[in-house]
């Protein structure tokens, strides 16, 4: 299965007009969902506004709130070690819920421009920039992801062609059409960086991590986070050469 994944940068406009091939499913992150009509699931946080969300659902159209994406991300370590941001939470979701061999990402770059629209309605809140123990590092954060894709035989792909926090490989959708590969890591790194998590030992079920946060160990966060920089080093290196 091939999944478009659509967040809500300004690049997620360039997909209105594309066919629907070569995706298999299309999956919307909170606003993304007006870009075109034929979405099949949206992700939205709970505090999503209800003046927000679609009036009316397309037969097959889902919608997924933190009671189905939380079991997800925690199936995936938690929100703690995955960051807490709906780029990485629905990314986590689609990998559990969907198992699919490649998701190609659109508009979820979160760079944040000082000028410029830094949505696709125009101006909005830049919620990955907020102070947060679990988004120390964006980038660290989808190096995870990645591992936990490749792990599963799922390439991650970006489609966007402005700057970006994601890491992953710049693609077309011709290219998903014919098929990429999962990224190489290195198992070791990863393997560190698994057992320092499970050291740590930080589980919270409801997803709530911030009503106690400030039990969290921030540099033990840092040093997990630059163990997954590592494992994926060499595939970004070679993706950027």
């Amino acid at each position: 299965m091939k999944v478009l994944l659509l967040g809500s940068g300004p690049e997620v406009l360039r997909c209105a007009t594309w066919p629907r091939e070569p995706f298999d499913r299309i999956v919307a992150i909170n606003n993304a969902w007006a870009v075109r009509p034929d979405w099949d699931d949206l992700v939205f946080p709970h505090d999503f506004p209800a003046d927000r969300m679609p009036a009316d659902l397309r037969p097959g159209q889902r919608l997924v709130d933190d009671t189905a994406f939380i079991p997800a991300q925690n199936a995936h370590g938690g929100v703690v070690y995955a960051g807490a941001t709906m780029a990485f939470t629905a990314s986590y979701w689609v990998l559990e819920a969907l198992q699919p061999g490649c998701i190609a990402y659109l508009g979820c770059d979160m760079h944040y421009p000082d000028r410029g629209a830094t949505h696709f309605y125009g101006q909005g809140r830049a919620d990955p920039l907020r102070p947060d123990i679990t988004l120390q590092s964006l980038e660290a954060k989808a190096a995870r992801l990645l591992v936990h894709a490749s792990e599963r035989g799922c390439a991650l792909v970006n489609l966007s062609t402005g700057p970006s926090r994601l890491i992953y490989e710049r693609a077309q959708p011709a290219a998903v059409a014919h098929g990429v590969v999962p990224a190489g890591f290195d198992p070791g790194f990863s393997s560190r960086a698994r057992a320092l998590e499970a050291a740590l030992g930080y589980r919270c079920p409801s997803g709530r991590y911030w009503e106690d946060a400030g039990s969290l160990d921030a540099r033990a966060l840092a040093a997990i986070d630059a163990l997954w920089l590592e494992a994926v080093r060499p595939t970004v290196l070679s993706a950027a050469s």
